[in-house]
């Protein structure tokens, strides 16, 4: 999680470092003087202060315009150096001062025989990831038989897409369970394809895999199990993803595994 956060303020510090950079050059080209605004009901007029001492300044017409903008540009331009060179800094600050104090490092740099014997205080991604995918669980009971198909994990799925699911899982390092059992509300335990973990929010996510949606009747328990899911809060797009084939449309490998980069990694 607070890795996620040290990547976020290290974006934010590449953007504001180009930021920076643009209004420096900016500035260089920027007219003498400052602009005044002078707004009425009636109309707006424009001055241009060349002196410091200067209250009223010289008018500025709206053929003018150009100047009128960079004056007004300027303005914004020192404002936003200011302020931006200073969070620039606080940033920097933070990131370098985190990497020598992250205290989840504490526990990561235990030895061997003393991380067993101690429990640590905050999971490190690493750490709760690996929990996570050595929890023990009950499988679907049902027709057990039916699992005839290696992934490159070991286990044995139903069908040749879901083993392909599950490798591309295990290619991108994104912990996973088959058939997990999950409690939905007033429906009873149902057990999903996949059930994944974003590691960086410390999200599950779940996965179902309709293979045979050209089948009148599988695809209406289909649509009917996705009205399950969203009567107990999961929703297609954020917490539940789903892929398919269809004799017309085999399965997009490379778009899914686009998809579960883009969304789980």
């Amino acid at each position: 999680m607070m890795n996620e956060m040290i990547e976020i303020m290290n974006s934010r510090i590449v953007l504001l470092r180009r930021a920076i950079r643009a209004a420096e050059k900016d500035a260089e080209s920027f007219p003498v003087g400052r602009l005044r605004i002078n707004k009425t009901e009636r109309q707006t007029r424009y001055y241009r202060m060349l002196e410091d001492g200067d209250s009223t300044g010289k008018y500025l017409s709206k053929k003018e315009m150009a100047t009128i903008r960079r004056l007004s540009q300027k303005h914004y331009n020192r404002h936003f150096l200011k302020i931006a060179k200073t969070e620039l800094g606080l940033l920097e600050k933070f990131v370098v001062k985190y990497g020598r104090t992250n205290s989840e490092h504490v526990f990561d740099d235990l030895s061997a025989e003393r991380k067993k014997l101690a429990e640590p205080y905050i999971l490190s991604d690493d750490l709760f990831a690996g929990r996570w995918q050595s929890r023990i669980f009950k499988a679907n009971p049902y027709m057990p038989e039916n699992r005839k198909y290696d992934t490159r994990r070991g286990e044995k799925v139903r069908s040749k897409s879901e083993a392909i699911i599950a490798d591309i899982l295990y290619e991108l390092g994104i912990p996973y369970h088959y058939e997990c059992p999950l409690q939905l509300k007033n429906r009873g335990i149902r057990y999903p394809d996949f059930t994944m973990l974003k590691v960086k929010t410390r999200e599950e996510v779940y996965l179902e895999h309709f293979g045979l949606l050209d089948d009148g009747q599988y695809l209406r328990d289909s649509l009917h199990k996705l009205d399950e899911y969203r009567e107990s809060g999961i929703y297609p797009g954020k917490n539940l993803l789903f892929t398919y084939e269809t004799e017309e449309s085999p399965l997009d490998i490379k778009g899914i595994r686009a998809m579960l980069k883009r969304l789980l990694c």
